[in-house]
């Protein structure tokens, strides 16, 4: 297997294992990581072996804390800024589209960029510590892919509970609302995100492959472009530069909506 930087591949059977691998940083996700995960999956979808594929988060933390907020103010100009945005959605699109079930196995905390991966896979098991929420409205900005599929995996109204509350949702309520299908214990995760890889392994291949097809096509992959430009223009507004700098100086921000 490729050495990737944010992420490892753990690929001796027919359920690979992807961690992300930044556990000193809560996995946050950073520029390289985008592009890191789809040639990933790509890898493994021509592998020929592979079945299903885990995706959970290094460390006893978190599945990932979300996108490296201080990086999202080094991005220079407002193409470098819809570059940046497309290429995550280009990733959610990559989980989602895959022809391998992609089970997310959430360790700790799943925020931002981190509960929208949760989003894109297609099914989630969460420990009892896990706690997921899209808190991007207090940096100014909106989680561009889960203001998209939250309200078909668990409703409109939690998912605007979720966008424009910030609120953070545990593990049995996430559960209760759809966005987790399974809560375990803490250390019994990965060995049931496995178990749960392996039973979708043992399934005839094709069949697998043409149900999450099917399922999926009630996805819209239009409405990306409005997610696409409505979240670039949020990231050139005077409330997102003062939220990314209330964020790196640990202070509240003073939005004036501009």
């Amino acid at each position: 297997m490729t050495e990737y930087t944010e992420i490892t591949v753990k690929d001796d059977g027919p359920v690979a294992v992807i961690h992300l691998d930044r556990p000193e940083k809560l996995n946050a996700l950073t520029e390289a990581f985008w592009p890191q995960m789809r040639d990933a999956l790509a890898r493994l979808e021509a592998s020929g072996t592979t079945r299903a594929v885990v995706l959970t988060g290094a460390g006893d933390k978190a599945f990932s804390a979300g996108g490296d907020i201080a990086g999202f103010g080094e991005l220079d100009g407002t193409a470098a800024k819809r570059a940046f945005q497309a290429d995550c959605l280009r990733t959610f699109a990559a989980i989602e589209e895959s022809p391998l079930p992609v089970i997310a196995a959430v360790n700790g905390y799943a925020f931002g960029g981190g509960c929208e991966l949760a989003l894109a896979c297609d099914l989630v098991i969460a420990s009892e510590r896990a706690a997921f929420a899209m808190p991007e409205s207090g940096i100014g900005l909106v989680p561009g892919f889960g203001v998209l599929r939250g309200p078909a995996v668990m409703g409109r109204h939690w998912t605007k509970w979720m966008v424009l509350a910030g609120e953070r949702l545990d593990a049995a309520t996430a559960e209760r609302v759809g966005l987790v299908q399974k809560v375990t214990a803490h250390d019994a995760l990965l060995d049931e995100a496995v178990a749960l890889g392996q039973r979708i392994a043992r399934a005839a291949p094709l069949a697998v492959r043409v149900g999450k097809t099917m399922i999926n096509r009630g996805v819209d992959r239009g409405e990306t472009g409005y997610s696409l430009e409505a979240v670039t223009m949020l990231q050139e507004t005077a409330d997102t530069a003062e939220g990314i700098a209330a964020f790196t100086e640990k202070r509240p921000p003073r939005f004036e909506g501009r």
